[in-house]
């Protein structure tokens, strides 16, 4: 099996090894664990537990179990430091805890997209955040035409958010038939998409604000950006001084996963050395182990041996950074408990009173028309706009029929609209209709984006890679 590293809007290709080095021998429990393995590889596999988890959630709402369901998210569960007490429902801990997680992981994504990505250069970003920005208002105005001065008013940022996993995990069920560049255009305006989630959750939906904690968790902030300029690289430091940060955000009103974005933020997203001081230091290394190579003693008790390693493995984390590793780190954690373990606790919506009657309800009617039509609306328009304007360009393989047909799936809102619900509406009885909302309007874009999609990019053969053989 060969694998290969394509850069995502050139094509051009170049021979990796396989994630686990072949030439490695592997343990029983490697062999063991090897398909599940490459089941978390794959692009889909997130979507495919997060699917799971909400069936799980909404048979277990609407069984004979349905009581317990309830009562497991209710219990109150917490812990003590000094005089301050944290104690909170299971399900408050998973919302303003575990997500906080999730919104760091998103922060890490916006930074890198920021520095090396697709939002790096102004002329690169102006069309996925146009993209996004008519992707937010035009849902949003949609639903205030159905919601306005009523009951349902305060749900106005639900159908804003896209659900950048869901979203990708149904563009990956078409494959290789889908341009690289589309998938790139389709991860560049959801990112964009979250930092407006993020802004619409800090500004509108923050209740009241306790300014001397707050103050103090901006302090801590500041703290870590100085360990960043100090050149503090090991994580412990900012996972210690995020969790601080978080606790302050907690008792300051303002909603506690904003801190996971703005410790994000703060993280080191430079390498110390670059790939050639890499190569240069790395070759010396190498052969220094080899010149200490001995019949006599193994490599465990060899100190030459032992010093060229320990210099190897500073110059590889020397050479990535610190943003990169905890990105790669908590990516497969996040997809793979955090988010269906939300999905589990917020999506058990009872449906006994009738799935038509909440449907028809003006709340779920503007999430519906918000992520259904106000998505791909407000995403297409805003795009021709840019790309008139000479403001941006669209990118290569990418036509205005293939961009029409992705942003659809924009309209895939799920675990963000859910998160907003939970905000905006508190009495049970409108969040079980929003939710109502949310799951069919996601369930409906992503069965019509895949099919545009799949339709648009008929006849699309992928650039030829070149093999070593």
């Amino acid at each position: 099996m060969k694998y290969f590293l394509r850069h995502p809007l050139e094509n051009t290709t170049v021979k990796m090894r396989p994630p686990t080095a072949s030439y490695l021998p592997s343990s029983r429990i490697q062999r063991v664990l090897s398909p599940f393995a490459h089941f978390i590889r794959t692009e889909s596999a997130g979507g495919l537990v997060l699917i799971g988890c909400t069936l799980v959630a909404l048979a277990w709402a609407n069984s004979g179990l349905a009581a317990s369901y309830h009562e497991l998210w209710e219990i109150e569960a917490g812990f003590r430091v000094g005089s301050r007490t944290f104690e909170m429902s299971v399900h408050h801990w998973i919302n303003d805890g575990l997500m906080s997680v999730f919104f760091f992981l998103v922060g890490l994504e916006i930074k890198r997209e920021a520095l090396v990505g697709e939002l790096a250069s102004v002329r690169k970003a102006a069309l996925p955040i146009a993209a996004a920005i008519g992707g937010m208002l035009v849902p949003a105005a949609l639903y205030a035409l159905f919601n306005a001065g009523g009951p349902g008013a305060a749900g106005w940022g639900v159908p804003m958010a896209t659900d950048i996993a869901f979203a990708l995990g149904v563009l990956a069920l078409l494959g290789p038939t889908v341009p690289i560049a589309l998938k790139v255009f389709l991860t560049a305006f959801a990112i964009v998409d979250d930092i407006g989630a993020v802004l619409v959750i800090g500004i509108f939906y923050t209740e009241r604000i306790v300014w001397g904690a707050l103050g103090l968790g901006f302090l801590l902030l500041a703290t870590c950006l100085l360990m960043n300029r100090l050149g503090v690289r090991r994580p412990l430091v900012y996972l210690l001084l995020g969790a601080a940060v978080w606790g302050c955000f907690l008792a300051s009103g303002v909603h506690a996963t904003l801190a996971g974005v703005l410790v994000a933020m703060t993280i080191p997203g430079r390498t110390r050395i670059d790939g050639q001081e890499y190569i240069k230091h790395g070759e010396r290394a190498l052969s220094e182990f080899k010149a200490s190579s001995s019949a006599r003693l193994p490599t465990m008790t060899n100190p030459g041996q032992q010093a060229a390693l320990h210099e190897l493995e500073e110059l590889s984390e020397a050479a990535q950074a610190p943003l990169q590793r905890i990105e790669h780190n908590l990516q497969p954690f996040v997809a793979f408990a955090i988010l269906p373990l939300f999905a589990l606790a917020n999506a058990g919506v009872s449906l006994t009173s009738g799935i038509a009657e909440s449907a028809a309800n003006p709340i779920a009617l503007g999430i519906i028309i918000g992520l259904v039509l106000g998505k791909p609306l407000g995403i297409t328009l805003m795009s021709l706009l840019v790309v008139r304007l000479r403001l941006a360009d669209l990118p290569t393989d990418v036509t205005w029929q293939r961009l029409h047909a992705v942003s659809w799936l924009g309209g895939i809102g799920f675990t963000m609209s859910l998160f907003i619900a939970g905000l905006a509406f508190p009495t049970p009885a409108s969040l079980d209709v929003a939710k109502v909302g949310v799951f069919g309007a996601s369930l409906l874009a992503g069965i019509l984006g895949l099919a545009l999609v799949r339709w648009s990019c008929r006849g699309y053969v992928e650039p030829r890679r070149r093999h070593d053989d």
